[in-house]
């Protein structure tokens, strides 16, 4: 399996930490993907933001349109994920 942490990944880190703008930051996002993969990742933080708030998958799903399988991945990141959920939604929740 190919490393995910490349120096090219370590590049889009050092431009998305620099960033504060959030129309400079989503003018990146369209540049970088889709308007499908832009929507697919957001759905997924209200997905984790939901599950924190104890929602069940039906309501989620009826919410937030995210299929099964997305809430299920989503769910298991919040588990046993590498964190990056729980300081997304901690960053949210301060604002």
């Amino acid at each position: 399996m190919a490393e995910i942490r490349t120096s090219d990944v370590d590049d889009l880190l050092r431009v998305l930490a620099t960033l504060d703008d959030p129309d400079a930051i989503f003018a990146l996002l369209e540049d970088l993907f889709t308007v499908r993969e832009i929507r697919e990742t957001s759905q997924r933080l209200g997905v984790a933001r939901l599950l924190a708030a104890g929602k069940s998958y039906a309501a989620i799903e009826a919410e937030t349109g995210a299929s099964a399988t997305t809430i299920a991945r989503v769910s298991k990141c919040l588990s046993y994920g590498s964190g990056g959920y729980e300081q997304a939604l901690k960053i949210l929740d301060e604002s």
